[in-house]
């Protein structure tokens, strides 16, 4: 070992979804929206004035900050923005959980990011199993913690919580911050936003990536009362002044102004969400009431890596977690209408081989 090895932090990263680089490929692995961003911010994307690519960037992200508060009726000050919904999540752990010494609490099937983060950062953690519904059990949560986080619909899951829940677990955890990552709700759960009044100890934490078909931008935002979101900028400040790029900026103004559109995109993913369960439900497939742009499904009968490796062979990679207690799911994410009757014609396929 060289002298410095010994100094190096160890972490094991978390691992995004594959990427692939073929083109030819229907790709329903990472969630990301089936639908191309809105026409005007694609439009203002042309008109993008390039001299301000030489400048730092408003550390502020005034414009951007605005237009998401006037989209919720809210104040500046109740919104911070960061680089993807990741990135805010990381300042909310860095920011919140890392001082009490206590341990933190999220499902034990969830985001896999959070356990990365609380290693990264030395901050305790506790697992929270879900039942075998694969639900959130609110009284999990009653104990003394470090603060609490989990998603809301969950994922890899897709299931949701009323907001009936939420005030459950903020009613039991009122001296902790409590964090719900909302990076799914727009295709069909409650919102936590209307709480954040009610409880200052609440954050909401929504994205660009998935509802609004602007992964490539990196734009992610929390929500809640001003001096969290002070104290969140103080920490982004100490950090890294400048994390939002200036293109990011401009489309997003362009991006969540465009409400018509943003309603319009989410309504077909939902309608073509709900008529693929019917799809996968003739074919023997299980799985929960999925309120997100994916499906989390199973077959009784077949391995599910032998279904992902079969739908890869025909270019069609979705996602399967080999993890303990979903290594027989795949994490479908939803297309456009023909994606998702590729998928169906595939997965036939697949089982008239099983069966001859």
């Amino acid at each position: 070992m060289k002298p410095w090895e010994d100094k190096v932090r160890r972490v094991t990263p978390y691992t995004p979804g594959e990427q692939p680089k073929i083109k030819k490929i229907i790709k329903l692995n990472t969630n990301e929206n089936p639908y191309p961003p809105s026409p005007t911010a694609t439009k203002k994307l042309r008109e993008l004035d390039t001299d301000m690519l030489r400048r730092y960037p408003d550390p502020n992200v005034s414009d951007l900050v605005g237009a998401i508060a006037d989209f919720y009726k809210l104040d500046k000050s109740q919104v911070f923005v960061g680089v993807g919904s990741d990135d805010v999540l990381a300042m909310i752990f860095l920011t919140f959980f890392s001082e009490s010494g206590k341990p933190v609490f999220f499902p034990d099937i969830t985001y896999t990011f959070y356990d990365v983060w609380a290693n990264l950062f030395k901050i305790p953690f506790e697992r929270k199993v879900l039942n075998d519904n694969f639900e959130i059990c609110a009284e999990d949560y009653y104990e003394t913690n470090g603060g609490v986080i989990f998603p809301n619909p969950n994922a890899p899951t897709g299931t949701a919580v009323p907001l009936s829940f939420i005030e459950d677990v903020l009613e039991h955890n009122k001296d902790v911050i409590v964090v719900i990552d909302e990076a799914y709700v727009d295709f069909g759960a409650e919102s936590a936003l209307s709480l954040i009044d009610k409880y200052d100890n609440l954050l909401v934490v929504q994205t660009f990536s998935k509802s609004r078909s602007t992964a490539g931008l990196r734009i992610g935002y929390a929500m809640g009362n001003q001096e969290l979101i002070a104290a969140l900028n103080a920490v982004k400040h100490s950090y890294n002044s400048y994390t939002m790029n200036y293109p990011s900026i401009v489309l997003g103004v362009e991006t969540i102004n465009d409400r018509a559109y943003f309603e319009e995109t989410t309504a077909k993913v939902i309608a073509t969400r709900e008529n693929t369960k019917k799809e996968l439900e003739a074919l023997g497939y299980t799985f929960g009431d999925s309120k997100t742009n994916f499906i989390f499904a199973a077959h009784e009968e077949f391995d599910a890596k032998e279904i992902f490796a079969f739908l890869r062979e025909k270019a069609i990679i979705v996602r399967h977690f080999n993890a303990p207690r979903i290594s027989n799911y795949l994490r479908i994410s939803i297309g456009t209408d023909e994606e998702m009757a590729a998928l169906v014609v595939a997965l036939k396929e697949f089982e008239q081989q099983k069966r001859s």
